[in-house]
Order: C-alpha cells, then sequence, then structure tokens
C-alpha cells in the first residue's frame, strides 16, 4: 500500500517525550519525523527549512513558547503557513483557544494514543481540523463571549452551509460531514470554501469559532 508520507518536525522540551513521540509515529505507516526541536525558536527554523506536512508542537517550552511558535508558522500574515498540531499535557481552556487563534489545526492531550494523534497530523496536513473531543465544545462555548462581537457574513448563509458550519464546530472532518448530509465530498468542500468566504475565516477552525461565537451551535443548536 504505498501511502504519501506525511513529513513531520516535532517540538518538545523534554527528550523522553520527544523520543516517545518520534517512536509512536514512526511506528505509523506514511509517518515520517524529519526534524526534533527542543524549544519553540528551533522549531521554527526548522520548519521554515524542511517544510514538512505537518508540525506537532508542544506548549510549554523555555524562550519561544508553542503559541509563539505556532503563531510564526500558520498565524495571520504569513504568506505560506505550515500545518501545526498543537500537544499538551495541560487540559487547559486559555491554551486551546490561543493555540487556535495562533493558526494551529489541531489540539490534542498527550495521552490522546497513536492511534487519534496520526489521525490528528493526518486530518492537518490534508487541511481538516481536529482538537481532543472532549474539549471542543467545552472550551469553544466558554470563549463564544470573550472578545469583540464576530463580525456578520459578509452574504447570508444558505440552509446547506448553516448545516456544514454546525458539523465543523462540532470536530467533524470532511468525510463525516459528507456522510451526515449525503453530500459527496466536493460539495463540503465547496461549501466550506464558500463559507471562509462569507465569514472572513482562514480555515476550519476560524469557521467553528464564528460558529460559536455567533451560538450557533452550543445552545442546543447543534442537531
Amino acid at each position: 500500500m504505498g501511502q504519501v508520507s506525511l513529513r513531520v518536525v516535532l517540538a518538545d522540551d523534554q527528550e523522553i517525550v520527544r523520543t516517545g513521540l518520534r517512536m509512536i509515529l514512526d511506528a505509523q505507516p506514511g509517518i515520517e519525523v524529519v526534524g526534533e526541536a527542543a524549544d519553540g525558536g528551533r522549531a521554527v527554523e526548522l520548519a521554515r527549512r524542511l517544510r514538512p506536512n505537518v508540525c506537532l508542537i508542544d506548549i510549554r517550552m523555555p524562550g519561544m513558547d508553542g503559541i509563539e511558535a505556532t503563531r510564526a508558522l500558520a498565524g495571520p500574515g504569513v504568506a505560506d503557513p505550515l500545518a501545526v498540531v498543537v500537544i499538551t499535557t495541560f487540559d487547559l481552556d486559555e491554551y486551546v483557544y490561543a493555540a487556535l487563534r495562533a493558526g494551529a489545526r489541531g489540539f490534542l492531550l498527550k495521552d490522546a494514543g497513536p492511534e487519534l494523534l496520526a489521525q490528528a497530523l493526518r486530518a492537518a496536513a490534508a487541511g481538516d481540523a481536529l482538537i481532543t473531543p472532549k474539549i471542543t465544545a467545552r472550551l469553544l462555548t466558554a470563549f463564544a463571549n470573550t472578545g469583540p462581537p464576530p463580525a456578520p457574513p459578509v452574504e447570508e448563509l444558505t440552509h446547506r452551509e448553516e448545516q456544514v458550519l454546525a458539523a465543523v464546530a462540532r470536530g467533524r472532518t470532511n468525510n463525516e460531514i459528507a456522510d451526515e448530509l449525503y453530500i459527496t465530498l466536493s460539495t463540503v468542500k465547496t461549501h466550506l470554501t464558500n463559507l471562509m468566504a462569507k465569514l472572513g475565516a482562514r480555515n476550519r477552525v476560524e469557521i467553528a469559532i464564528w460558529a460559536y461565537e455567533t451560538h450557533r451551535v452550543g445552545r442546543g443548536r447543534s442537531r
């Protein structure tokens, strides 16, 4: 099965954690760790030079932390952003929200397990987003009323776009959305493109944040 190789740069300040993550990832078919870093600055340098498919970055590191590194690689204004998945021991809402605002396409706890870890990296590389399910709804609901109110869409959303919006906010992948709504994968991608244009969002994570900030989901409206 000639699976396309997924090239990963890994950043964590603890060598034993990096070693464990590398062993887990190298054991996964089609995933290859091409670089390791012990701090955010080195991670940014490596990622910019090696251009991996996805970066797996710890939050708490000396010097430049994982949030700053994510912003440098995937944040607003980055001309050619890289896919970043943030991984941490700490289930703290402010960490997750900061990571997503900085441009991360995924957020996992270190106890996620090999299968979910590989799934998150593949999703991020493909343009999807995966956040540890137990975090998603709680996190986005908690932060729905923080910061300035979200801008209204430049054009009214269609009924189908509202359905796709709600599914994205619940953490569904493109394939899951297609199955749920009985539409093709290409149709899902078209709706996502339209949603990003109408909402001024750069990716599906920002679509999800917008959905929660406007209470499209999170108050009994997720079905």
